[in-house]
């Protein structure tokens, strides 16, 4: 591969440590000048088989632009982004589906830049138990502007009864997901159960990241009707419920979520709050898995009274907390993101 023009090296380099849903890392990048490139989503690495997981597509786009924002901040360069966006149709042809065009333009870095491109390459997905300490409402403050300000609610709980419903509804999650093929199937796909194969793919859920040894989550995984089992099926969900321990808050976004803007709107903003979140040392994991599962989100919305009229809907979960710093999950090389 040729140098690349400008900042683009540099910029895409960093802006790859972005977070995908299962580490897939769709995100394709096409640099067409020194300040100019268009960004392409990459249909055979996305989720289709869930139910929401085509909209996720242009969260995850949404979510990659914000993160590549962050980091062109902190180098001294602004984003102009013109979005091009149609929903997803994961029988094109054409496997890169595009989503905008985005153009650089010089810009000074200010203190608050610097300290979100720092965080933004400290962010990651922390699976680890927690310390059982809640977040204060100073550090949430921020989070619930910005999601006030573009429209949507940001709400959160540390009510004992209505966290431990919400973990028992993420655990149970997983269990149903397994029922459906073409969901275990996907879930298989993007599994990694040896640190060997994590480094050599860059991509996929490591067992590490999964805080399980390896075999036992290949066993877990490829027999799927031991969870049903008493004995067997009791074990792994102790396993599974010991990563949630010390977990006394959980949090949500709900607001417009009905087009592809939509979609993508609300992956910049969520962005926005991991990052301001991860300046404060706050350790975050979202229960994607329970929006996506019609089942599960029933119930999800139901135990948080969420507004989900007029195109609205309770978009993305997560539980917060403080904990230690968690395994870093691979990414494929730069060379592998360029279109």
């Amino acid at each position: 591969m040729g140098e690349l023009p400008g900042p683009w090296r540099a910029l895409l380099d960093e802006a790859r440590l972005y977070p995908s849903p299962h580490n897939s890392q769709p995100m394709r990048v096409r640099v067409t000048g020194e300040r100019s490139a268009e960004v392409f989503y990459d249909l055979d690495r996305g989720l289709p088989a869930e139910n929401f997981g085509i909209p996720f597509g242009h969260v995850c786009a949404g979510v990659f632009l914000e993160g590549l924002q962050a980091v062109a901040a902190g180098h001294g360069w602004a984003v102009t982004t013109d979005l091009h966006l149609t929903e997803m149709d994961f029988d094109a042809e054409d496997r890169l589906h595009r989503i905008a065009t985005v153009t650089l333009s010089a810009h000074t870095p200010g203190p608050i830049d610097l300290c979100r491109h720092e965080a933004f390459l400290a962010r990651r997905t922390n699976r680890r138990p927690y310390e059982g300490r809640a977040v204060p409402e100073v550090d949430l403050a921020a989070v619930a502007g910005e999601a006030s300000a573009a429209g949507h609610t940001f709400g959160a709980t540390t009510d004992p009864d209505q966290v431990a419903s919400i973990i028992r509804v993420n655990q149970e999650t997983l269990f149903d997901d397994l029922r459906h093929d073409a969901v275990h199937a996907e879930i298989m796909e993007w599994l990694r159960f040896s640190e060997r194969e994590a480094v050599n793919r860059g991509d996929g859920l490591s067992a590490a990241t999964m805080l399980m040894p390896g075999r036992i989550l290949r066993f877990a995984m490829g027999h799927r009707g031991l969870w049903e089992a008493p004995v067997i099926g009791a074990l792994i969900r102790a396993v599974y419920l010991r990563t949630m321990r010390g977990v006394t808050q959980v949090a949500w976004w709900s607001g417009p979520f009905a087009t592809p803007a939509d979609y993508v709107a609300a992956g910049r903003l969520f962005l926005k709050a991991w990052i301001h979140l991860t300046e404060r040392g706050v350790s975050l994991h979202p229960f994607g898995t329970v929006i996506t599962n019609p089942r599960s989100h029933a119930r999800f919305v139901d135990l948080v009274d969420a507004d989900e009229s007029d195109g609205r809907m309770a978009w993305m979960l997560v539980r917060l907390g403080y904990a230690k710093v968690p395994p870093l999950a691979h990414r494929r090389p730069l060379e592998e993101m360029l279109a």
